[in-house]
């Protein structure tokens, strides 16, 4: 199977056919599992790009299908899909390499761009990484792949490279937080929020640590 193929994993079938819908214009391969020991199975057999995982499914939880994956399958790239997740869970899903959440219910446009942002992150390398955007999407390469030294160096170099946009600074209290430095976090939301106080995103994770929320996810920067 092409390595660009696209695994849907969630028990709704609603969902897995609104994904399917959505996808169909990328011209690539997709497939839906039903659940976690169907999923597992399937990567088992074919070389999948993207997994959309459901994080709340019956039988085998998403956050034990990231896991099996990232053990068996590290180069596999994981989008997030929840409406029920908490913080504990959006943390650990991070320090497991998923970095790209999206929300029930989304739009179709939503879930296009983000499969194919998360495609074409495989092709930035270091040395093109001249932009901002370019220095997000190096640093959420380097999370998938778990190596979150080089994550910390590249989103300080976003930072240093546009230091009016909260997006940077967002992202990198995420990665403090999941690294377990909740304190310094809370600094660098803070921070996104002096930059731009309708940062959506910051706020919410601001006000998730300051309260101790536990129905939300972290927001690793959806405006």
């Amino acid at each position: 199977m092409n390595a660009k193929s696209i695994l849907i994993v969630d028990d709704e079938k609603n969902i897995r056919t609104t994904l399917s819908q959505a996808l169909e214009v990328l011209n690539l391969p997709v497939q839906s599992a039903v659940n976690g020991e169907e999923a597992l199975k399937m990567l088992s057999e074919d070389e999948f790009s993207v997994v959309l995982l459901d994080l709340k499914m019956q039988g085998m939880s998403g956050m034990d299908v990231l896991k099996e994956i990232q053990n068996e399958f590290p180069y596999t790239k994981v989008i997030i899909i929840t409406a029920h997740g908490t913080i504990d869970c959006a943390v650990e899903a991070m320090k497991l390499g998923a970095t790209d959440f999206v929300q029930k219910p989304f739009s179709l446009e939503e879930i296009r761009t983000l499969v194919k942002k998360v495609l074409e992150r495989d092709e930035i390398v270091e040395s093109d990484t001249s932009d901002f955007e370019a220095l997000i999407e190096l640093t959420k390469k380097y999370i998938n792949r778990r190596n979150f030294s080089a994550a910390l160096e590249t989103i300080k170099k976003a930072v240093a490279k546009a230091p009016g946009r909260p997006e940077a600074h967002n992202l990198l209290g995420a990665i403090l937080e999941a690294r377990g430095d909740k304190l310094e976090a809370q600094k660098f939301y803070r921070t996104a929020l002096e930059v731009d106080p309708t940062y959506k995103s910051a706020r919410a994770n601001l006000d998730r640590l300051t309260f101790r929320r536990d129905d939300s996810d972290i927001d690793f920067g959806k405006k």
